[in-house]
């Protein structure tokens, strides 16, 4: 969905019409740190639905629904946090708080030419976390998500952390290399940057069908799903989207890893197009204190549409134990 911005005035209240749902919504202050909703969530009978936080010259919009527990999600590139609909709104029903953010560049995040990294997703999340005042919160990131969420808890602990939730991500590194002989080689990823950089909406509708499996035997993936896929990888601009690139291929999530000291669920399919499960969940796993493993035999990539009612069920039950 696009934001159509009214021209801002000072002390005046900016107007966000979303199609579909014509909710309006307080842009936060355009300060450079990160400053708290003018009236915090949850608090005083009022709940917020939806909002800002302004960082590093951005505005990162999240999405806020329910009330108990807390989890955050972060996207796959070049998504955005609707791609977390089916389980925010499974959560919302069972009990949960759930936070998710549109990285910068996508959905309705600015589109700066600034902070398209790893550092720069990683503490643009913190703010939101920091903004809402978020606590015992469990992080779920997918592919990108995973490494933003990694590199969170590299840069800011797990102060606020229950639980973190990595599916299908992206660390330790996708990038081959010597130490990393596994990896996928950067013609892949040049391939990529040239599909983003030329004919980007007919390389999105391309990627789509190897995201969510549709090219094996047998795939039931529906035309609505892989639509979706294109309408939200359109909303990122096209630089934040070639800058992205870089951010979770080259990116070395293993120190990252290292420091996470909270229950870990590392969940893959094991027919992943996009992140090869060999080169990342598995090492990933190992790199992670008593890291616990799920891995679906034959699922894709965009597992969180095709196999939901699992993965929500796996979601769930992580939450509980």
């Amino acid at each position: 969905m696009t934001a159509l911005r009214i021209p801002a005035m000072p002390a005046l209240r900016r107007v966000l019409l979303f199609t579909g749902i014509g909710a309006a919504a307080k842009a936060a202050s355009p300060a450079a740190s990160a400053q708290p909703p003018s009236t915090p969530p949850h608090r005083h009978g009022v709940t917020r639905t939806m909002g800002f936080v302004t960082r590093g010259g951005a505005e990162i919009f999240y999405k806020d629904w329910g009330a108990g527990p807390v989890v955050t999600f972060s996207h796959g590139w070049p998504l955005n946090a609707d791609a977390w609909d089916a389980q925010m709104l499974f959560l919302v029903r069972n009990g949960y708080r759930c936070v998710a953010v549109d990285r910068r560049g996508h959905g309705r995040s600015s589109q700066v030419s600034t902070h398209n990294d790893m550092d720069g997703y990683a503490d643009d999340l913190a703010a939101v976390i920091e903004a809402l005042d978020l606590r015992d919160a469990t992080l779920v990131g997918h592919s990108t998500g995973g490494g933003e969420v990694a590199r969170y808890i590299g840069r800011h602990g797990t102060r606020r952390v229950k639980k973190v939730m990595l599916v299908a991500a992206v660390p330790p590194v996708m990038l081959r290399s010597p130490a990393n002989a596994e990896g996928l080689p950067m013609e892949v990823f040049d391939a990529i940057r040239v599909g983003v950089a030329g004919d980007r909406s007919q390389y999105y509708r391309d990627l789509a069908v190897a995201f969510y499996g549709a090219n094996r035997p047998g795939a039931a993936v529906s035309q609505g799903t892989l639509d979706q896929f294109w309408l939200w990888s359109m909303q990122a601009g096209a630089l934040n989207a070639y800058e992205c690139v870089k951010a979770f291929s080259e990116t070395d999530f293993t120190d990252d890893l290292r420091k996470f000291d909270v229950p870990t669920l590392v969940l893959h399919g094991e027919d992943d197009q996009i992140v090869p499960v060999r080169d990342s969940a598995r090492k990933s796993a190992r790199l992670i204190r008593g890291a616990s493993e799920i891995y679906y035999p034959g699922a894709p990539h965009g597992l969180t549409a095709t196999h939901c009612d699992r993965f929500n069920a796996d979601l769930l039950a992580f939450l509980r134990a």
